[in-house]
């Protein structure tokens, strides 16, 4: 396993496969990350494809470096962004606003947003 560190903020993974799609390739640091912590409501009611819709839509916006999520009782799903303009313009999006006040009104009992610069990151 190779890691560059020149200081570039090229994407270099040291992981393959499906560990890719588990743990996302982030770039050296600085970058941003978004930490959205939640606790469900009972049932689907179309979460599950907005969850899919979000995430395709967060990967074509501007600064959007990856994302990691897991569910168990409590869900935590975290996004990386090159700069707090992209989150804010992610924020903003009209499609993730919808979905927002959806997860309001019915999907969440309750969330908390962290928004964090990343200063270190390392690999195992």
């Amino acid at each position: 396993m190779s890691l560059d560190n020149s200081g570039s903020n090229s994407k270099v993974s040291p992981f393959s496969g499906d560990l890719e799609e588990l743990i996302a390739p982030t770039p050296q640091p600085p970058y941003y990350a978004v930490i959205f912590t939640s606790l469900r409501t009972p049932g689907d009611d179309g979460y599950g494809d907005m969850a899919v819709e979000m995430e395709t839509l967060a990967r074509q916006q501007k600064g959007f470096l990856g994302v990691e999520s897991a569910r168990n009782n409590v869900g935590i799903t975290v996004s990386y962004w090159q700069s707090e303009e992209a989150i804010r313009n992610w924020k903003a999006n009209a499609r993730h606003l919808f979905a927002q006040q959806q997860g309001r009104d019915k999907w969440y009992q309750a969330y908390k947003v962290r928004i964090c610069k990343v200063e270190r990151d390392y690999t195992f």
